[in-house]
């Protein structure tokens, strides 16, 4: 008898999880063969971006290896980017892989599945702002938060030398959803360790952080009191927040804020997502305004119940208009759902629904503090938490992804080699 051939597409926090389990579950047994394919070599956990965009973490040490995690866990890895969809034939078409010097090292090919799960992820979306695409940075993937952090230190580095023209650092961060407001404190953070490396003259008063936001607050999805604190928090670090402002261009000196030009050396871009142009109608496939594939209660998509769709890529809706909000807890149910339910499939049994449950939100201000709220379907609704029970709260998060990707044991040693690191590298990535 064929083994069913069961296909994911992304590699991030939903695609790795979705992939392990049915690995563990299905692969080693030999009950089906599972395949994942990802465009990197390497996984990183999204919501860490904002720290390896400032040399606080090295993705170098805490990245993970798809093919050898594949190996471990039964199933298999295919590097490549997503080119396209033949629902009628039930294959998927990879593009071209390409080394550095040009040279193609794996040709075009075609992958056939008896389940497909399109797990890609999110992109910036820049409204389509004049100068943006050219002139600022985002932080969608790992090598982009590294394009950053090396602008970063060479902008320090000028900062730092003798005779430099400009006695502050510009930086602009547009959207102070989650990873704007994270990546401001971290770079005050980042600031103060860079004088233990040399940068003796890099003073936190020579740092000029704007984060700019078009809403009338910052965190516009957390509640109005989390907000609040976190604003409260950044305003002591210096962080000059401008909400109610709306960046119409950009260029290569700064951001135009209507009549205003506002000097930034550099600039993040990180207001609003949207899930990839080339999903719009993929072979017909249904699509809501910022190109989610649209599913229906099980997370199959509408036309094809044979391919799913999970995390931001996927526009599943809720009640009252909205839309399952793209989080990382939004891909971990939705991973263990389709897990359960392709399982099921294979078993002939019934599908479940997907029932969204909000955990809460936290936001961690680096060392400068943490913020949130949890178990938001309490009475009277979220309970806010500050300080050390926040920020466990917030380590406890990338714990629970490490747990579903290598169980507690190694989790646990993970940690133990993590603080280990601490002791024995330096605080920051230097280079």
């Amino acid at each position: 008898m064929t083994r069913p051939r069961i296909v994911v597409i992304g590699g991030g926090a939903g695609g790795l999880e979705l992939a392990t389990r049915l690995g563990n579950k299905l692969g080693r047994k030999g009950k089906a063969h599972i395949t994942l394919i990802d465009r990197n070599q390497t996984h990183i956990w999204k919501p860490l971006l904002h720290e390896v965009a400032t040399g606080t973490l090295d993705v170098e040490i805490d990245q993970l290896s798809y093919r050898a995690h594949a190996a471990t866990h039964g199933f298999d890895f295919q590097l490549g980017s997503f080119y396209g969809l033949n629902r009628q034939q039930k294959t998927v078409t990879l593009a071209p892989v390409y080394a550095d010097d040009g040279e193609e090292v794996l040709a075009a090919r075609e992958l056939a599945y008896d389940y497909l799960v399109l797990a890609i992820g999110s992109v910036s979306n820049h409204f389509n702002t004049p100068g943006v695409a050219e002139h600022c940075i985002f932080l969608d993937s790992p090598s982009q938060a590294q394009r950053f952090q090396r602008h970063l230190l060479g902008a320090y580095l000028k900062l730092n030398s003798p005779g430099h023209p400009k006695d502050k650092l510009n930086i602009a961060i547009v959207g102070a959803g989650a990873t704007g407001v994270e990546l401001a404190a971290e770079l005050y953070h980042a600031a103060a360790e860079l004088n233990l490396y040399g940068f003796a003259d890099l003073r936190k008063g020579r740092l000029n952080i704007s984060v700019i936001e078009a809403g009338p607050r910052i965190l516009p999805a957390l509640p109005e009191r989390i907000a609040a604190a976190a604003l409260k928090e950044l305003q002591k670090l210096g962080v000059h927040v401008r909400t109610s402002t709306k960046v119409t261009a950009a260029d290569a000196n700064g951001l135009q804020l209507g009549d205003e030009h506002l000097d930034a050396e550099l600039m993040v871009w990180a207001a609003g997502i949207k899930a990839p142009d080339f999903l719009h109608q993929l072979d017909g496939l249904e699509n809501n305004r910022i190109n989610q594939l649209l599913v229906n209660s099980k997370l199959q998509t509408t036309l094809d119940n044979r391919i799913y769709a999970i995390g931001d890529c996927a526009g599943c809706p809720l009640a009252d208009n909205k839309w399952v909000p793209p989080r990382a807890q939004s891909a971990h149910q939705m991973a263990s759902l389709v897990a359960t339910n392709i399982m099921a499939e294979l078993q002939g049994k019934a599908l479940r629904d997907f029932h969204y449950k909000d955990h809460g939100s936290l936001i961690s201000l680096s060392r400068f503090g943490t913020v949130g709220s949890l178990m938001g379907n309490l009475i009277g609704g979220a309970m806010m938490i500050e300080g050390r029970i926040a920020r466990l709260a917030y380590i406890s998060l990338y714990r629970m992804h490490q747990v579903a990707l290598h169980g507690w044991i190694k989790m646990l040693v993970i940690s133990l080699v993590a603080r280990i690191n601490r002791i024995v590298r330096p605080r920051l990535k230097l280079h």
